[in-house]
């Protein structure tokens, strides 16, 4: 059997016209010439190149279509009904409301976080709510790459940022709502650094920790954007962006007065980051003022994720992410998607080998986050015991975000009112409905009735998702989270078996 998805997406709404496939290739087994032209290659027969990214990205977030042979599923959870620990084993204190979940990391600026979840990097859709949910909910979130490419008034001057004024309300989406719990981080890529953006936004607006990103799960390498014009080449070349082909070679110039000019591309640089380069960088953007550092690693090879670690380390940063493969807010390619990269538990298997081999020879580790495919709480918390006390987080980004813009739109809905038919049993109004206002006046006070519904949406489902954790810990008699680890996993099959030799079924 083949675990690819067939040559048809959600990516690009293409289908097969055929149920009959051809399992290798993924194309329909009968192939005709008086096909309309449904499938994936029939798009890139008419769309080319373009047709390796999603088609359908912009107002929609976009995964991996792929089944992988082995994930999270493959275990369930165990539960034990003697003892107690981290609690006294009375039935007043051991419940699970006395499940601790609060975490806290940062070698010299300590950061709390109310449960055991970040939202990982992401500058698209509703990230207003994003962003303020997180500040909610006490968990740290992160701007993602390129946040300057949203600001049209963007101003580059020889080769640095001295204008991005977008960056205050992105900031400012966490800030107003923060309550001594999580923190916002800018994350910057290469050519974000080129442009000095750390500087300007340590500068402007006071920010107080970064993100260095060496890839994500579903982007291996950076993005191409197509470019309208010569004219939006030359406006991007200008601020600092690869452009092919290079707007300003005379025989580009000679092509456009011809009416045969090719289409313009910009192409963000790869992250060629090194040890010298990344250690030297931070002690001085430390001595600038940035209290919390942070890098954002995929699945790449095993040795490339024990150098990041290995970086991390001796750089003294705070968290790294692990973003296993899968994922992809629609800048990523198709394929990408679907078929590079390790998955998220065996992402997670080859960090925690080697935060092992590092913790033996005595290194500081940074705190570690898993991220790629999460949305609810059993995943969550198999994640953490799968990491056996080496995991200090999971990152919730596309479940989160979808939270955001549901919570927003349902709230509209509400309002306007046109209640969802699947929502209408629920109550009608505002306060019926969204459950969890209650204890966001709890934290704010009454003006919690004005805040925005998309970001009480990401309070609400983050507040779900921490509550299920408790359960599941206190199922495992474990009441402080820092105590699971892989004896609270029972293996399903062959293959989890033997990612968890030694701890079951010997």
């Amino acid at each position: 059997m083949s675990y690819s998805p067939k040559l048809s997406s959600s990516f690009n709404d293409t289908y097969l016209r055929s149920n009959h496939v051809s399992s290798q290739s993924g194309m329909c087994s009968f192939c005709t010439e008086e096909c309309n032209g449904t499938c994936e290659i029939a798009l890139a027969a008419v769309l080319g190149k373009r047709t390796v990214y999603p088609t359908n990205t912009g107002n929609n977030q976009i995964a991996s279509e792929k089944k992988y042979p082995i994930d999270f599923s493959h275990f369930n959870i165990n539960g034990r009904v003697f003892g107690a620990i981290g609690a006294n084993p009375t039935h007043e204190e051991a419940n699970i409301y006395n499940v601790k979940l609060e975490r806290e990391y940062g070698k010299f600026n300590p950061v709390k976080i109310t449960m055991p979840i970040i939202l990982p990097a992401l500058i698209k859709l509703n990230w207003k709510d994003y962003f303020g949910g997180a500040a909610m909910a006490g968990v740290t979130c992160v701007i993602g790459e390129d946040a300057r490419q949203k600001d049209p008034n963007l101003k580059v001057e020889n080769g640095k940022i001295v204008e991005f004024a977008a960056l205050k309300e992105m900031l400012d989406s966490f800030r107003k709502y923060y309550r001594g719990y999580g923190q916002i981080v800018l994350q910057c890529n290469t050519e974000d650094d080129m442009l000095g953006l750390p500087e300007y936004a340590i500068r402007e607006h006071d920010i107080e920790a970064i993100e260095f990103k060496f890839g994500q799960s579903a982007k291996g390498t950076q993005p191409v954007h197509k470019l309208k014009n010569r004219e939006e080449a030359l406006e991007k070349q200008k601020q600092g962006a690869l452009v092919f082909p290079d707007p300003m070679d005379p025989e580009i110039i000679k092509k456009e007065e011809e009416g045969i000019c090719p289409n313009f591309y910009s192409y963000s640089r790869l992250p060629l980051w090194d040890e010298e380069y990344l250690i030297n960088r931070i002690e001085q953007l430390r001595e600038m003022g940035i209290k919390n550092f942070y890098f954002k690693m995929a699945g790449y090879d095993r040795k490339d994720i024990e150098r990041v670690i290995r970086i991390g380390s001796e750089a003294q940063v705070d968290m790294i992410t692990f973003d296993g493969a899968g994922g992809g807010s629609g800048y990523s390619p198709c394929k990408m998607m679907n078929e590079w990269g390790l998955p998220a538990i065996l992402l997670e298997d080859v960090v925690c080998k080697v935060v092992d081999k590092l913790k033996a020879e005595g290194n500081y580790i940074p705190a570690i986050t898993i991220t790629g495919g999460f949305a609810s709480e059993d995943q969550v918390f198999k994640s953490l015991a799968f990491g056996n006390g080496i995991v200090t987080s999971v990152g919730i980004c596309r479940a989160s975000m979808a939270a955001a813009m549901t919570g927003k739109n349902i709230g509209e809905r509400i309002k306007a009112g046109e209640i969802p038919k699947n929502m209408d049993k629920f109550g009608s109004t505002v306060e019926e409905l969204y459950g969890d206002l209650a204890d966001l006046r709890a934290i704010y006070g009454k003006k919690a009735n004005e805040f925005s519904l998309g970001a009480v949406g990401v309070f609400s489902y983050l507040n779900k998702i921490a509550f299920g954790l408790k359960h599941f810990a206190a199922l495992n008699r474990k009441f402080d989270i820092s105590y699971l680890d892989r004896s609270d996993l029972i293996p399903l099959t062959e293959e989890a078996k033997k990612l968890v030799a030694g701890k079951w079924l010997e």
